[in-house]
């Protein structure tokens, strides 16, 4: 595998494409806490470079396109 691939064969980013997960959070409007379940957890690609944690565009735009939403699930009503 090349420098310039990732585990799943896609390109990486060029580090012009990283944005901090503050930027992610406002780009998606998110909070930062929940952007940064989603890097930790893997749900969004995301990188840690020292203490930072970076994303990029096309990852949140990825989720999003999911349509996965934040915050409690209904309650389903037993019958």
């Amino acid at each position: 595998m090349s420098d310039a691939t990732q585990e799943n064969g896609s390109e990486r980013p060029s580090l012009d494409d990283l944005i901090t997960l503050s930027q992610a959070a406002q780009l998606s409007g998110f909070t930062e806490r929940h952007v940064r379940h989603l890097a930790v957890t893997g749900e969004i690609w995301a990188k840690k470079l020292g203490r930072n944690w970076f994303t990029t565009t096309q990852a949140i735009q990825d989720y999003l396109a999911l349509g996965k939403k934040p915050g409690p699930k209904p309650k389903k009503q037993i019958i």
